[in-house]
């Protein structure tokens, strides 16, 4: 069963058609009967769904009654702009966020007037004081424009010092990794919660991709072994439902204080990992 001291939330992503909202709509449903601490909602880079965020953080939050913590970026971003929506999201009764530096679209050279995401943090505390629980982002396995990890773990001390109030981590599949990192925060003086990122495994050349830009390793052995199934997709699923579970129930059974699923707007994997673990009943 659930562990209500724990943080369970799911991320979502804007869909920019019909479609796509309704089965967002749909997903949103289905995972709001698991009592999640919160929802997350994503924008593209740039800020270049910003304002569709907003609509959907507002509408699923309306209409599931959980909690929505919309994605808030520096890049694109200026201090009036942030300003704006820090307002638009006070007066809608939403007061969780989640600041992030965000990622540079192509062809762009200046992030904006926030460069760093304790910059923003910073700004946001100046603005609105307490109203904003604030999640950042860590990388177990450090970001991949890190000089060193010494450099990424004061990068990650900053935005913390900054005010925020937990972390969620980028997804990865090497479970020492998490651990080795919360040690590392733990020994300079790093006390909040930081929250798995976990990322369901249904298409193997989609993660691919997602792990070659972010920087998160698909350890070789699983790689592997989703190359061996070619185009079998129930294979894949079957393969990375049991490896994903299994990276749960170990971060769970060694301290983590909860998980955050990269649902990318689809509720059966991440529902499926869920009641592996037996945090719900069957819904």
């Amino acid at each position: 069963m659930q562990n209500t001291s724990q943080i369970y939330s799911f991320e979502f992503f804007p869909p920019k058609t019909a479609d796509g909202l309704a089965k967002l709509e749909h997903t949103s449903r289905v995972l709001a009967n698991l009592k999640p601490r919160f929802f997350s909602v994503t924008f593209g880079a740039g800020g270049s769904t910003r304002d569709l965020t907003c609509e959907v953080v507002v509408d699923i939050h309306e209409k599931s009654g959980i909690e929505v913590a919309p994605h808030i970026s520096c890049i694109s971003s200026t201090q009036e702009n942030i300003r704006e929506m820090l307002q638009a999201y006070q007066e809608k009764g939403i007061n969780h966020l989640v600041a992030l530096r965000g990622d540079m679209p192509s062809g762009m050279a200046e992030a904006g007037e926030f460069r760093h995401a304790n910059e923003l943090v910073e700004f946001i505390r100046a603005e609105t004081g307490d109203h904003f629980h604030i999640e950042v982002a860590a990388y177990p396995e450090y970001h991949p424009q890190s000089i060193s990890p010494d450099r990424d773990l004061a990068n990650f001390k900053r935005k913390v010092e900054a005010g925020a109030n937990s972390a969620i981590t980028q997804y990865f599949y090497n479970a020492d990794a998490y651990f080795h990192f919360v040690e590392r925060c733990e020994q300079a003086g790093i006390h909040l919660p930081i929250v798995p990122g976990i990322m369901p495994i249904t298409n193997y050349h989609q993660l691919a991709r997602f792990s070659d830009a972010c920087g998160a390793e698909i350890p070789r052995w699983i790689r592997k072994r989703l190359e061996s199934f070619g185009e079998n997709l129930e294979a894949i699923r079957n393969f990375g439902e049991d490896v994903v579970t299994a990276l749960c129930a170990r971060l769970l059974e060694n301290g983590a204080p909860g998980l955050h699923f990269y649902t990318l707007n689809r509720a059966e994997p991440a529902l499926a990992i869920w009641k592996n673990l037996g945090l719900s009943p069957d819904q």
